[in-house]
């Protein structure tokens, strides 16, 4: 089994309690993000990457809203948060 498969397994079979944390974490990521980007300044690039960012946030949250089918949804955190992740580094690390 991979680790994957293990922690969508842990994922599942909590989906519930697990979805509103998943809000919660993937909302926090998200805003540390648009924040990290509006630091370096409004430059069309920047703008590219905030919607980037709100996209990513706003998918994820409306996969939950429209209750998709727990591997979309715990596939759309996995995405969320590494995007968000990565655009948060790379502008902090400007």
């Amino acid at each position: 089994m991979s680790t994957y498969e293990k922690y969508f397994d842990e994922f599942e079979r909590l989906f519930f309690a697990n979805c509103a944390i998943a809000v919660l974490v993937q909302s926090c990521v998200g805003g540390i993000a648009a924040m990290a980007i509006l630091e370096n300044g409004n430059s069309i690039i920047n703008m590219v990457q905030l919607f980037v960012v709100v996209m990513m946030s706003v998918g994820f949250n409306g996969s939950i809203l429209s209750q998709q089918k727990p591997k979309t949804i715990y596939n759309l955190l996995l995405a969320s948060i590494m995007v968000n992740l990565i655009l948060a580094i790379v502008n902090f690390a400007l």
